[in-house]
């Protein structure tokens, strides 16, 4: 049998999604991260419709990330102000998890090409590699897709400077925020590369995760605001730990995106920590809290597990 992807679903309200496998392991809560890189790089507001915000936005991202270690890249648009930031969007990063948005991407975008719909097997996969982040999921579909045709998507997404991860280590696939901007913009706007019904369920999964996954991009967002993430973490002898969150905004006048890669981190919390500092800065300047007093609240005791990567 097939499975028709359906039509434009409502999204989901204040859900977001991480990098789970079998076993997930708490996030140990105190630690120092290694010293920042480039730390001489600044953060970068522009804004066609409303250069208050933008400047604002440079003035506040740039304050929560204050005294915060490790190499931090971030990215940033609003399609109803135009106004977007950057910081190291060319710098790169191991993908762990947020690959797998990259994944669905590649399957819908073959389908597409095929005229077909995905089968009851391939729905199975996409569900859980976005919905639980189920790592033997995503190597199922990274087998089947093969490099070519990961390659070929990213060259129709225009996703230049990402690499995918040699054999099985799809988690070691090079991205930057500029690219996973790209890739929100693909998902979130209509398009050649995807199409609507396509960009409908890559969302609807994306807002539909278990509990502890909730962090990251999410963190600060306004009540009323539909919330599509994905996160991946992946602690490794260099750079430390990798800790990643992009996501997908909607609600009280603004259309949104936002990526946050870090490495460098210490521990997962501590990435953590770092993302949704930057996150919650873009929401409240979005929407003052005069505006929406209440925000959503990650958890507090996310969970993950680690990406298939060689021994150290």
């Amino acid at each position: 049998m097939t499975h028709r992807i359906s039509g434009l679903p409502t999204r989901a309200r204040v859900l977001s999604a991480g990098v789970a496998a079998a076993v997930l392991v708490p996030v140990a809560a105190t630690a120092v991260a290694t010293p920042a890189a480039a730390a001489t790089a600044q953060v970068k507001c522009t804004s066609s419709a409303q250069p208050t915000l933008a400047k604002k936005l440079t003035k506040d991202i740039t304050a929560a990330l204050k005294n915060r270690k490790g190499t931090i890249a971030v990215g940033f648009y609003d399609k109803a102000t135009k106004t977007s930031c950057t910081l190291r969007g060319s710098t790169s990063f191991d993908s762990a998890s947020v690959v797998k948005v990259t994944v669905l991407a590649t399957l819908l975008w073959d389908a597409k090409k095929t005229d077909r719909y995905l089968t009851d097997r391939e729905t199975r996969l996409a569900t859980a590699m976005i919905t639980k982040s189920d790592n033997d999921a995503t190597s199922t579909l990274w087998r089947q897709l093969g490099a070519t045709k990961v390659k070929k998507f990213l060259a129709a997404a225009k996703m230049t400077k990402t690499v995918p991860g040699s054999g099985r280590y799809w988690g070691l696939t090079r991205i930057n925020a500029t690219d996973e901007q790209k890739l929100l913009a693909l998902i979130t706007g209509k398009n050649a590369v995807l199409s609507d019904n396509s960009r409908a369920y890559i969302l609807k999964l994306m807002g539909k995760v278990v509990r502890d996954q909730r962090w990251g991009t999410p963190a600060g967002a306004p009540s009323g605001t539909d919330i599509h993430v994905k996160n991946g973490w992946l602690p490794r002898a260099t750079h430390g730990w990798r800790v990643h969150s992009i996501g997908a905004f909607k609600g009280r006048g603004h259309d949104y995106t936002i990526s946050v890669l870090t490495h460098g981190n210490s521990n997962m919390n501590y990435g953590v920590d770092t993302i949704q500092r930057v996150s919650k800065a873009i929401h409240k300047d979005l929407t003052p809290l005069t505006q929406a007093p209440t925000r959503f609240a990650p958890t507090d005791t996310p969970k993950e597990a680690s990406v298939p990567a060689p021994p150290a």
